[in-house]
């Protein structure tokens, strides 16, 4: 579910919206830090409560997709492409940019109104993330049938790092990031209604140099568990290295 073995034109194919998605954040990234009127770009949509309260009400969106060190654009794409397409599968297209989208403003909400108008202005796709992790604690709980137990194990350390990075590291949009995981955990229910599991959905590509799903790798899994394992913990040490730098870039 998170080990990712496609070539980057299959992954475009197969996940259109997060591919999009990890697109607008490296053009704004660069845009931002390295093109003409980047500063401006920045000043208009970054999430400035004080803006907000006196009507620039687009900074509960804008901020979503808005980067500046490279660690932070860096961290949070990885973390998308590595948590996004089982959700994105087993959505469909617009109800995964949907719950993206909802729990990055609701993240965005609550910094505003709890955060107050003094809070720092703040940026990232941090919350929306969360609120792709929260859709995960759900199905951990609730719905087992679309998740199996490694994956679960798996996502829930992932969870318990990201929740201890989040108090741990210094400029830290916690309202954001807490936020966004309760309303992923609370939309799930909602939009999970008709969901299949992430295997159900996958296809066979007749292009030799693409991976083909083997319909019976769920019955192989015992014989690949050690290389599966050391796989899932290679990128989730990437996934904390990535995190740790965040704090310095």
């Amino acid at each position: 579910m998170f080990i990712r073995n496609e070539s980057f034109y299959s992954f475009r194919r197969q996940y259109p919206v997060i591919t999009i998605l990890v697109a607008i954040h490296l053009i704004l990234f660069v845009w931002m830090n390295f093109l003409p009127f980047g500063n401006y770009i920045r000043a208009l949509g970054i999430g400035y409560n004080l803006a907000i309260a006196n009507g620039e009400y687009w900074r509960l969106l804008t901020p979503i997709f808005m980067h500046i060190g490279a660690g932070h654009v860096i961290f949070n794409s990885f973390s998308l492409v590595i948590f996004g397409p089982a959700l994105e599968r087993m959505l469909g297209k617009i109800k995964f940019i949907l719950v993206y989208l909802i729990t990055g403003i609701i993240a965005n909400i609550a910094t505003f109104y709890l955060g107050g108008l003094t809070y720092p202005p703040h940026l990232g796709a941090s919350g929306a993330i969360f609120g792709l992790l929260g859709m995960y604690v759900y199905l951990v709980i609730n719905r087992k049938d679309l998740i199996d137990r490694m994956n679960s194990q798996l996502v829930l350390t992932i969870i318990v790092i990201g929740l201890v990075m989040t108090f741990v590291n210094p400029n830290i949009n916690i309202l954001a990031h807490l936020f966004g995981l309760i309303a992923g955990a609370a939309l799930a229910p909602l939009f999970l209604i008709g969901a299949r599991p992430f295997y159900a959905g996958q296809r066979v590509f007749s292009d030799p140099s693409e991976p083909v799903f083997d319909p019976n790798r769920w019955q192989k899994k015992r014989v690949n568990s050690k290389r599966i394992k050391q796989a899932i913990w290679i990128g989730f040490g990437i996934l904390v290295i990535f995190g740790i730098l965040g704090r310095f870039l």
